[in-house]
């Protein structure tokens, strides 16, 4: 029986040797690219692409040289954070009180709706550009107006990403509802009392989401935005870096990416504590 009992436990340390070797093989490839990235943003003995990732020299020459006005980089930065804000803000908001009333409320056409509204999702958001960019245009959210435009557009169609809010609200009692309805809350105090504190992973989630969305999008502003430097956003003003201009620029591109990549990270660390608690945990005794 020790015989046994030792071969089982041979076995399964060698497969937690193997399994964590092949995490360690998998996170040395992840974090490679943000590496190279990081040490090309530092190198100051030239400014196009080299051979060699490790810099000869360092400094904060690019990050300097981000922040001078004639790059037009803070310009970039401030289109992209206003229209990630404002998007985030208003998405969640919209799209959570889509989630609730499907979950919680019961009247006509309800499932009708949520299967029209599936039913268009399905259809790849590319195929809308035209039509939005002829709509933007005559409403004159194009060009220099595009940060308006592109606000307007993502938070247009927030109710219909529904579907994982609906489904984590449909796992919250609804004995919750009823009891604070007996206690004599309303509709709205059970909402805001009950319901939200509750659902912090899923606000979370989507707050993340909504904030990323536009923060990196890239495809559809260039189409709105065009050749107009004022109503940039930073994708697209460090893509045009990389063209005819890669070889004064590719030090600057590193440089931006990672200013880029500092808010979606502190947002992250910062809310990543709510992933792990226990929401509806005790909170109905039998």
């Amino acid at each position: 029986m020790a015989q046994k009992f030792a071969s089982l436990k041979a076995r399964r340390t060698a497969g937690n040797v193997a399994t964590y070797i092949f995490l360690a093989i998998v996170s040395i490839v992840w974090i490679t690219p943000f590496i190279f990235l990081v040490l090309q943003s530092l190198r100051i003995e030239g400014t196009g692409p080299v051979g060699y990732i490790f810099p000869k020299s360092i400094g904060l020459d690019n990050y300097i040289y981000l922040f001078s006005p004639e790059t037009g980089f803070l310009q970039w930065y401030f289109n992209t954070f206003i229209i990630a804000l404002v998007v985030c803000i208003l998405q969640t908001v919209m799209q959570f009180m889509m989630s609730y009333a499907l979950s919680r409320f019961r009247f006509a056409l309800r499932k009708p709706l949520m299967n029209i509204m599936l039913v268009i999702g399905m259809f790849p958001g590319f195929l809308t550009m035209i039509i939005l960019y002829t709509v933007l245009t005559t409403l004159k959210l194009t060009g220099d107006s595009a940060v308006p435009g592109l606000i307007l557009v993502y938070v247009a169609s927030s109710g219909m990403g529904y579907y994982v809010s609906k489904g984590f609200l449909d796992t919250l009692p609804k004995s919750l509802d009823e009891a604070a309805l007996v206690d004599g809350a309303t509709r709205m105090q059970i909402f805001y009392k009950v319901i939200i504190p509750l659902c912090k992973p899923i606000i979370i989630y989507t707050i993340l989401t909504s904030f990323m969305g536009p923060w990196g999008d890239f495809v559809f502003a260039k189409i709105i935005v065009g050749d107009s430097q004022t109503g940039m956003n930073v994708a697209m003003g460090l893509q045009s870096w990389l063209g005819t201009q890669i070889s004064s620029h590719f030090t600057h591109f590193c440089a931006g990416g990672v200013i880029v990549a500092i808010p979606v990270m502190i947002l992250f660390m910062f809310l990543q504590k709510y992933y792990v608690e226990g929401v509806t945990g005790g909170a109905v005794k039998g």
